[in-house]
């Protein structure tokens, strides 16, 4: 598997020739991609894994079929099929669609596509509530890791009933499945494009941080990443009988048996129809019936969180946080934040028992919080059940690697969105100057958080130490966008990570 140049109109090669474009050998066949950003060399849409289609739609990922001669690797392939987000969010969250049927794809931004460069490598598992999103939301663009020296993976895999819905005939979590499969081809095939397979960082946002979660925990996941980041997603397992009601809410209205084989019969616009009712009356705060993975003997043996705080994974650097107002991007484009004030203490004592709090917390984050209305403080409660306590017990939990804790605190320039969920992807990625990264952040997001953000993520790939001391499970994270405390300060030898004051 090694990387050479070939011919190709209008671009310059990773080697730096004009009209020459990269290529990479992989193991079912030569791939040719573009040069992107400062001249790094881009893949997009090298299948990992087979079209999911016919008696494959709802059965575990198959191996790709080889090709002879030049696969044309210079364009996103389709994503995954989903239903678009509603109203409230779709003007907030980017999220293409592209047609077709071979959407289980990865896509490489390397600076140094030759074989030996053995470069640090980080592959990104995009969230969405496991039913929406892809690899190519603009805001994921992997050039600035290229730039500064990391190989970027990013991937589609299956989503709603198509990768979660739970069958008696069909394999469980096949979404989760087809993440394995992808980690499997960045095993098998990164060193074409310059990386390390042995230096592997897996990070994610939300539900993408959920299935870091479960692959930390699945025993058919060991050994292909070496450190991981979770951001806003916390390792969790839904109970079988609320996901599997999912799948009989959409049998009922296709008037068709609750199995796989059944489901294969459905036109792809009927069943995607059908999901789109059902998820109507689902959310992340509602607690019903939803897609998300499950224990099952085969791919999640044991509730993650369990799991990993029971030791598993514990030889693995963490990197995991949350944003400070995370509950603001579900509630607040729909007016919910606006009825929970009105239902007043009425919605802060739903929210407490919701969160299993009792009052005395409740009372200790009303001094914390002073002015606070009841969304807020009902929205902070939720937070901490649905992420950060689950984060705290797992960074909490005792390993023989460390965690790091941090906390992103810039408000948005949307009115109403605060510190929301999934705010600081732009920063991450240092893709702020990306228009859709303005639909969440708002015009004049600070490149300087950015760049502190971005540089800590590629620290703790290169390194393991994103620059700031390990949790030792007490105190507050690491701040970005808001008041650096004396608490908060890298320890000695460490490189300071630049903090810019909060917004007004």
């Amino acid at each position: 598997m090694d990387a050479v140049h070939g011919g190709g109109a209008g671009d310059t090669g990773a080697a730096g020739g004009p009209d020459r474009r990269p290529r990479a050998r992989t193991a079912h066949g030569l791939v040719e991609g573009r040069t992107g950003l400062g001249g790094a060399a881009v893949f997009r849409g090298v299948p990992y894994a087979a079209p999911p289609v016919g008696p494959l739609r709802f059965a575990a990922p198959a191996p790709p079929a080889p090709w002879d001669g030049v696969r044309d690797a210079g364009h996103y392939g389709p994503t995954a099929p989903k239903v678009p987000y509603p109203a409230p969010f779709a003007t907030l969250l980017p999220d293409p669609e592209i047609p077709g049927e071979d959407c289980l794809g990865v896509n490489v931004w390397t600076p140094d596509p030759a074989p030996g460069a053995r470069l640090p490598v980080m592959v990104w598992i995009h969230g969405g509530a496991l039913t929406r999103g892809s690899s190519a939301v603009p805001v994921y663009d992997g050039s600035a890791f290229a730039r500064d020296g990391v190989v970027l993976v990013s991937f589609n895999y299956r989503l709603g009933v198509l990768g979660y819905g739970l069958f008696p005939d069909a394999p469980a979590n096949r979404g989760l499945l087809d993440q394995i499969a992808a980690l499997e081809w960045v095993r098998d095939n990164i060193a074409a494009f310059g990386g390390d397979p042995a230096r592997v960082t897996v990070f994610g946002e939300s539900a993408g941080a959920i299935s870091i979660g479960a692959l930390l925990a699945a025993p058919r996941a060991a050994g292909l990443f070496a450190r991981a980041v979770l951001q806003s997603g916390a390792p969790e397992a839904l109970p079988r009988e609320r996901v599997r009601t999912m799948v009989r809410r959409m049998a009922a209205l296709l008037r068709t048996p609750a199995t796989a084989a059944a489901f294969t019969t459905v036109s792809l616009p009927a069943l995607l129809a059908a999901q789109r009712a059902v998820l109507r009356r689902s959310g992340p705060l509602l607690g019903g019936p939803a897609f998300g993975l499950v224990t099952d003997p085969d791919t999640l043996p044991e509730d993650p969180l369990d799991a990993l705080t029971g030791g598993a994974g514990a030889d693995l650097p963490l990197l995991v946080g949350w944003t400070r107002e995370e509950y603001r991007l579900w509630l607040a484009p729909t007016g919910a934040l606006r009825l929970l004030d009105r239902l007043g203490p009425a919605a802060v004592t739903a929210a407490r028992l919701r969160s299993g709090k009792d009052r005395a917390a409740v009372r200790a984050l009303r001094a914390a919080l002073p002015g606070a209305g009841p969304a807020e403080l009902a929205g902070q409660l939720l937070t901490d059940r649905l992420l950060r306590d689950p984060l705290r017990r797992l960074a909490g939990a005792r390993r023989t690697a460390p965690s790091h804790l941090y906390e992103f605190g810039w408000p948005s320039g949307i009115p109403g969105l605060g510190s929301c969920h999934a705010l600081e992807l732009g920063f991450v990625f240092d893709t702020l100057a990306v228009p859709e990264s303005s639909w969440l952040a708002g015009p004049d997001a600070p490149q300087e958080l950015a760049d502190a953000m971005h540089g800590a993520w590629v620290r703790f790939a290169v390194t393991g130490d994103p620059g700031w001391a390990p949790w030792d499970g007490d105190g507050p994270p690491k701040v970005f966008g808001g008041p650096e405390r004396a608490d908060e300060r890298p320890r000695e030898g460490a490189e300071r990570v630049a903090t810019p004051p909060a917004l007004p």
